[in-house]
């Protein structure tokens, strides 16, 4: 059995497993020194042996006696209705990964504090501009050109949204550019929403626009209309607080002289 300490956002979470293979996956979470001194915000176990390999992204939502279970052939997710403890059954390291971004989504939903949004982020000048787009238009690409600029994601951006503020965290959800040691949260002054072309343009969406090319790049899985407004509330939110542009761009990292 092994338990540690980490921080996720603002959020403080336990984290048992019956095995210690797990901490593979979790070179990426910041570990806590000492005990707090204070509650968890969530509390998660993790178990092994569950399921088959991975088969489709589909996931099935049940709500059983105050429990909520996301299953899906790979793994499996039991947190009662509050988001304050969780139990994580999974196949493999794979069904860890995805199961852990699911779990951080609906948590963050649930607590109406913000959204887990499909992306890339990077850091210039002491602000942050984010990445997003269908799958294959560049994230992961505009990830790697914006080197030596410090990244707080690769695949999954953790943005809290307030009515006076947005800001991006580093997160731990990520697909090949590992983690670096950055704490803490910052403002985000722009979004783009990425189209790889011969050419650089930025081109300025209205709002409206802008709410439609997000709302499928939000890591989430609504498990009552309720939810659903949640979540519409904080992109609502999110576009009117920060610009987004459509960024058409080459394989180079000449699209920074647009953004800088």
């Amino acid at each position: 059995m092994v338990q540690i300490q980490t921080k996720i956002g603002d959020h403080f979470i336990n984290i048992i497993s019956e095995s210690e293979n797990f901490h593979k996956i979790l070179k990426n979470f910041v570990i806590t020194a000492g005990r707090l001194n204070r509650l968890p915000d969530l509390v998660i176990t993790i178990k092994y042996n569950y399921g088959v390999p991975f088969k489709d992204y589909e996931v099935k939502i049940t709500k059983k006696n105050n429990r909520v279970i996301y299953s899906r052939a790979d793994y499996l997710i039991d947190v009662d209705s509050e988001f304050k403890s969780a139990t994580v059954a999974v196949y493999d390291d794979l069904a860890l990964k995805h199961a852990l971004t699911n779990l951080y989504s609906s948590f963050i939903v649930y607590h109406n504090w913000g959204l887990l949004i499909h992306s890339s982020c990077a850091l210039e000048n002491g602000k942050a501009h984010l990445f997003a787009g269908h799958s294959g238009a560049g994230k992961s690409t505009a990830a790697k050109l914006s080197y030596p600029r410090s990244l707080l994601s690769d695949e999954a951006t953790i943005v809290k949204i307030t009515p006076n503020e947005v800001s991006v965290y580093n997160s731990p959800f990520r697909s090949e550019i590992a983690a670096e040691s950055f704490e803490g949260n910052v403002e985000i002054a722009s979004m783009q929403i990425l189209v790889q072309a011969f050419q650089n343009k930025r081109i300025r969406l209205e709002k409206a626009d802008a709410l439609l090319h997000l709302m499928d790049k939000v890591f989430f899985w609504p498990q009552n209309q309720e939810e659903t407004r949640t979540i519409m509330k904080l992109l609502t939110l999110l576009v009117k607080e920060v610009p987004t542009y459509e960024l058409h761009f080459q394989k180079n990292n000449t699209f920074w002289e647009l953004i800088s």
